[in-house]
C-alpha cells in the first residue's frame, strides 16, 4: 500500500507539474499574441498616420500648384491688358499725328478710293494728258512699292498678333496728304 500511495503522489505532482508547464506555455503564447496585437495596431496606426500625412503634403502641393497657375494666368491678364492699353494709346497718338499732318484727315485703305482721288484731282488740273500719264506712272509706282513692302513684310507680319497686323497695314497704306503731295508733285516736273 504504501508503493501504491508513493506512485500515486509521484504520479499526482508529475501531473501538477505538466500541467503548470502547460498553463505557464499558454500564457507565454497569449502574452506573444498580445504583444503581436498590439504592435499590429501600432503599425496600422503608423501606416494610417503616414497615409494622412502623404494626403495633406499632396493636397498642400496641389493648393500650391493651383495658386501658382491662377496667379500667373493673373499676371498674363495683366500684361494683356497693359499690351492692350500701350495699343490704344499708340493708335490714338497715330491717329491725331495723321489728322495734325494729313490734307484730308483720313487714310484710304482700298486702292479704289486712291485712283477715285487721283482722278478727281486730275480733273481739276489744267492739263489732263500730262496728270492721266503722271496718274499712270503714280498708281504703278504705288502698287511696286506695295507689293514690295508686302512680300517683305508678310513673313514679319506672319508673326504679329491680328491687332498689331491691322495697325501696321493702316500704317502703311497711303493717305490722302501723300497722295496730293506725290500727285502735285508729279503735276510740277511734267510742266
Amino acid at each position: 500500500t504504501l508503493r501504491t500511495e508513493e506512485r500515486q503522489r509521484l504520479a499526482r505532482e508529475r501531473r501538477e507539474e505538466r500541467e503548470k508547464q502547460h498553463a505557464a506555455k499558454e500564457s507565454q503564447i497569449l502574452e506573444k499574441e498580445r504583444k503581436a496585437k498590439l504592435q499590429y495596431e501600432k503599425q496600422l496606426e503608423e501606416r494610417q498616420r503616414k497615409l494622412k500625412e502623404q494626403k495633406q503634403k499632396e493636397e498642400q502641393r496641389r493648393a500650391a500648384v493651383e495658386e501658382k497657375r491662377k496667379q500667373k494666368i493673373e499676371e498674363e491678364k495683366e500684361r494683356y491688358e497693359a499690351v492692350m492699353h500701350r495699343t490704344l494709346e499708340r493708335n490714338q497718338r497715330l491717329e491725331t499725328r495723321q489728322k495734325r499732318w494729313s490734307w484730308g484727315g483720313s487714310v484710304t485703305p482700298d486702292s479704289e478710293s486712291k485712283t477715285a482721288l487721283l482722278y478727281t484731282a486730275g480733273k481739276r488740273s489744267t492739263s489732263t494728258a500730262n496728270l492721266k500719264q503722271t496718274e499712270a506712272v503714280m498708281s504703278k509706282r504705288l502698287s511696286s512699292s506695295a507689293a514690295l513692302l508686302n512680300a517683305s513684310d508678310r513673313t514679319r507680319r506672319s508673326q504679329l498678333s491680328p491687332l498689331d497686323s491691322s495697325v501696321i497695314s493702316r500704317l502703311l497704306a497711303p493717305t490722302q496728304a501723300s497722295l496730293a503731295r506725290s500727285k502735285s508733285a508729279a503735276t510740277l516736273s511734267a510742266d
